[in-house]
């Protein structure tokens, strides 16, 4: 009750939670509860606790077809040396800046955890006014451009799933499913999406898909500006210009042009 022990207590959990996480490695990516109890030496329980600690905070997730864990990108947020090891992040990076200077908007990259949009990186506008987040910043509501380029890319059902779930837009909106899914259908016709004041009136976000080898959206190129700064031409003005970087950088991750 004097506090006396804390501080080594608090430690000694501490040095747990972080034996578990360096069980992940390059070579072993996949870890289940009784793999990491013979790694650290902690009972299963203790591990199985400290794990679904972490992966309500999205520092673990699931894989679905083994059930194992597997970092996840919850460390975005507080780890700096995992954005290095992006590569998608590494190669946009020029192309980002090139697309910020052209339209002097913020301008960012987006990838996707399995339920929500995560900004990995991201290059201020140099006005005044501006939009700007923080790396790290997630994006569930369907309401966003940057979730809506990766629901663009499923099958109709599991859009449907997470539109019933995670992504969908927020009570009070006035947008349904069947109203998401005729934006998702115009997203894939005109290569980037649309969020015109949906989420905040004065805000605009515009997102296009960034595609690897196998064609899969890998992450998105999200333009973010003022709405007063965008009628309706610059919006699709920028719209464009945001597909065409996405399209650049889906070049140099060896995507086949469509």
């Amino acid at each position: 009750m004097n506090g006396e022990g804390a501080g080594p207590r608090s430690a000694s959990v501490i040095v747990n939670v972080i034996d578990v996480l360096r069980c992940f490695t390059v070579e072993e990516p996949l870890q289940g509860v009784t793999e990491i109890a013979a790694q650290v030496g902690l009972h299963k329980s203790s591990v199985s606790r400290i794990l679904a600690t972490l992966e309500r905070e999205g520092i673990v997730e699931r894989d679905e077809l083994s059930r194992k864990f597997r970092l996840g990108l919850g460390l975005i947020a507080i780890a700096g040396p995992l954005l290095a090891n992006l590569d998608v992040r590494r190669v946009s990076l020029p192309m980002l800046r090139d697309l910020s200077a052209a339209t002097e908007e913020t301008v960012a990259l987006v990838v996707w955890d399995g339920s929500e949009a995560v900004t990995v990186e991201q290059v201020p506008s140099t006005q005044n006014i501006k939009h700007t987040a923080p790396l790290g910043t997630r994006y569930a509501s369907a309401l966003n451009a940057s979730v809506q380029v990766f629901l663009a890319d499923m099958s109709e059902d599991r859009a449907r799933e997470l539109l019933a779930g995670a992504a969908a837009p927020p009570a009070g909106s006035g947008v349904g499913t069947d109203e998401v899914l005729t934006w998702l259908a115009r997203t894939r016709e005109r290569g980037f999406a649309v969020n015109y004041g949906d989420t905040y009136p004065e805000e605009v976000g515009l997102a296009a898909p960034v595609r690897d080898l196998r064609g899969e959206t890998v992450a998105g190129v999200l333009l973010a500006a003022p709405r007063y700064r965008v009628d309706e031409r610059r919006r699709e003005e920028l719209g464009r210009a945001c597909a065409h970087t996405a399209a650049q950088i889906s070049a140099r991750l060896g995507a086949v042009p469509a």
